[in-house]
């Protein structure tokens, strides 16, 4: 799971006992770690590519904007009915 940022400022439920229970691990990183050296940045940029390639990682897209509809997607998040990514055409 990647959680790439957070719109809500509350807290989110962590079910810690399922986690321990399938023996997963949570990792957690800012992206100055890994933004502000080029090669950690070129390290994870070929990690998604490549998941995304090999069907690895599967991201899930909510909706698909079309670009004159910028401002609805930047609105939908707000509406809190996302689930999964938000794309705009261009």
């Amino acid at each position: 799971m990647i959680e790439y940022g957070a719109l809500a400022a509350e807290q989110a439920p962590f079910p810690l006992f399922a986690v321990l229970g399938k023996r997963l691990s949570v990792h957690g990183y800012r992206y100055k770690r890994v933004g502000g050296d080029p090669a950690k940045l070129d390290a994870a940029t070929r990690f998604v590519l490549d998941g995304l390639a090999s069907g690895a990682l599967k991201p899930t897209l909510d909706r698909v904007f079309p670009l004159d509809r910028i401002a609805d997607a930047h609105r939908y998040p707000e509406s809190n009915e996302q689930f999964g990514a938000i794309a705009v055409t261009v």
